[in-house]
């Protein structure tokens, strides 16, 4: 990683720590978290997580445009990152198969999957309007951000 994307990651892994970790509230955490990444992350126009209610992804907490409400497991990449349990790293998301186009102005995405109990329980789905935005460093970083939020859910939840 980039000392610079190393020492970036390091202060919003930070900021997210000393936002959850006195507040209990999962929708309180996923906005605020939301917040924090769609502010201090260059070259994004939505960050946010979908829940999973009932078998299908719903818009939860974000900053940027309006979004789509559903999305079905398996959909698009927050719903194939659902289907498969894995990060999807999206470089154009104009090449993805059954890419779900909330936003036209979205030309790059990654989704993660957030976990409680071994259970998804919902999705960080970041977009930006630049393509390739995302690389194998921001998946580690912001690996690292979900993994502070899935320990802070353990001892809270």
């Amino acid at each position: 990683m980039s000392n610079e994307k190393t020492a970036l990651y390091r202060l919003l892994n930070q900021q997210a720590r000393a936002l959850i970790e006195q507040e209990s509230d999962l929708i309180a955490n996923m906005a605020n978290l939301s917040a924090l990444l769609f502010n201090q992350l260059p070259d994004l126009n939505w960050a946010g997580f979908y829940i999973m209610r009932n078998g299908e992804l719903v818009l939860g907490p974000f900053q940027g445009q309006v979004a789509c409400v559903r999305i079905a497991v398996g959909k698009g990449v927050c719903g194939t990152a659902v289907a498969t349990g894995e990060v999807q790293l999206v470089k154009d998301v104009h090449e993805f198969p059954g890419h779900i186009a909330c936003d036209a102005a979205s030309n790059s995405e990654i989704v993660l999957p957030l976990r409680h109990n071994n259970e998804i329980i919902a999705v960080l789905d970041i977009d930006s309007p630049k393509l390739a935005r995302f690389d194998a460093d921001d998946q580690a970083g912001l690996e690292q951000l979900i993994s502070v939020f899935e320990q802070h859910l353990a001892a809270s939840l």
